[in-house]
């Protein structure tokens, strides 16, 4: 018996990396799983990865999965990949927000054009997306929504800085996943009442990903300093499966939530050797 058995489950950012492994592990657990992206086939993007991998693969496994092509920067996408949760499986029952969209831009060299897009994508749609699915897990009295943040989001601290790195370039998606963190306790306040989940997980190390390789926060796939992608999978399957008064409101890493619920033994990285960020501590 899966963790997930029979619930419908909508992941964005599922064509590769956090995304895919987050849609492979829900889908093992009996998900049902809607796995959203851009990236429809292989080759429509730069990076490895793809919808069609992704559902493949769950399927040969014996899973449950269907694509859905969104832009969820375009809140009209928004609402097609909610129709197409419907249309294959019904109501949503777990939503894991994950997709993200970096440009490591110093803010003075920041095209708005961008700047607007990535906030579309990594706070706005998080909320166009909750509020689209809210409606029938208030209805249900139950329901999970994950989001995926950062550590990104811990920020440098206060000044002097006379050993700040050359280009910088992070502020906009820390200030990003800051909002996410501080969203995630708001909305899970105001949905207690209905039994509602609405948690938010980091990786404690940095996830070697097609992205985080292309950006050089990592060597490669095989950095040895890199978390195993499936250690946040497993973390976003415990929030979004454990009962809601033992998870709902909660900021945390993921070694640090496994640990903490005894999914793992070993753990090190943010939330363990290190503090997380200042929402991560209430």
């Amino acid at each position: 018996m899966g963790k997930l058995d029979g619930k419908v489950c909508v992941i964005t950012g599922a064509s590769r990396g956090i995304g895919a492994e987050i849609a492979r592990e829900f889908a093992a657990e009996g998900g049902k799983v809607v796995a959203a992206a851009r990236t429809l086939r292989e080759g429509d993007h730069p990076l490895e990865g793809s919808l069609e991998k992704t559902v493949s693969e769950i399927k040969e496994n014996g899973g449950e999965a269907t694509a859905s092509a969104v832009n969820i920067s375009v809140p009209e996408d928004c609402e097609r990949l909610i129709e197409e949760a419907h249309a294959a499986y019904g109501n949503v029952d777990v939503l894991v927000n994950n997709a993200a969209l970096t440009y490591f831009i110093p803010v003075k060299d920041y095209p708005v054009r961008r700047w607007m897009r990535s906030w579309a994508v990594n706070f706005h749609a998080p909320f166009m997306l909750s509020q689209m699915v809210l409606g029938e897990m208030i209805e249900a009295k139950c329901g999970s929504i994950v989001n995926i943040s950062s550590g990104a989001a811990i920020g440098p601290g206060r000044g002097p800085y006379p050993d700040a790195p050359a280009g910088g370039g992070g502020t906009c998606y820390g200030a990003e996943k800051a909002a996410l963190e501080r969203f995630t306790q708001g909305l899970a306040q105001e949905v207690y009442q209905y039994g509602i989940s609405v948690t938010c997980v980091s990786p404690s190390q940095v996830v070697p990903t097609p992205g985080t390789v292309f950006h050089n926060l990592v060597t490669g796939m095989d950095d040895p300093r890199g978390e195993n992608p499936n250690l946040m999978a497993k973390s976003a399957l415990l929030l979004a499966s454990e009962p809601l008064d033992k998870v709902t409101g909660r900021v945390t890493y993921s070694q640090e939530i496994l640990k903490e619920f005894d999914w793992i033994q070993d753990a090190k990285g943010t939330g363990i050797d290190r503090e997380g960020s200042g929402y991560s501590q209430v």
